[in-house]
């Protein structure tokens, strides 16, 4: 466990997942991947391990901006980001050629927060606009979330439990975040 900061240097998050801010929870996102993006780079690519998430290079945008660019403009909630998070474990665990790093990072991102959004939210976009927020063409977004979904069964809503111990994890796994009482 890290050591924390001084206490006024302390993000106080609210207990309650739901009432977070999108913002304050994707910087808690952004951190996550980027630890994980450090030690997935570090494994080489290996023929026929490449998926469709792979592009050619790393895009011009940060992790951390993309995703505040995805919840800003395709007003991701917390919940559907608290499920991007609960499908990187899927994808991960069902489809072993899959890892998050720099080249699979921002295709993942758009596709999971279309797919959340469509699966946990009465009201969302068409694929046209999230592809145009994500950067992408909108045959490749629909390419990417049928790959998606065929690769985690169709099951893509997480039971409540889930998203409550992945934001305590996120937010104990950060430095400079805290819980409230």
């Amino acid at each position: 466990k890290r050591s924390r900061p001084s206490p006024g240097t302390l993000k106080i998050m609210p207990r309650k997942y739901e009432t977070c801010n999108p913002k304050d929870l994707g910087a808690l996102v952004a951190n996550m991947l980027m630890e994980l993006i450090r030690i997935n780079d570090q494994i080489p690519l290996r023929d026929g391990r490449l998926t469709r998430f792979h592009s050619r290079a790393p895009p011009g945008i940060s992790v951390a901006d993309y995703l505040q660019r995805l919840i800003q403009h395709a007003t991701l909630s917390p919940p559907i980001l608290l499920s991007m998070v609960f499908y990187i474990d899927r994808l991960c665990s069902d489809y072993p050629n899959f890892t998050i790093n720099s080249l699979t990072v921002h295709r993942f991102l758009i596709t999971a927060g279309t797919v959340a959004a469509k699966g946990l939210s009465d009201s969302f976009w068409t694929n046209p606009t999230y592809a145009r927020i994500g950067g992408i063409p909108v045959s490749e977004l629909a390419t990417l979330e049928l790959e998606f979904l065929e690769r985690v069964s169709w099951r893509i809503v997480p039971r409540p439990e889930m998203l409550v111990d992945y934001y305590c994890s996120l937010v104990d796994r950060t430095e400079g975040y805290i819980l409230e009482e």
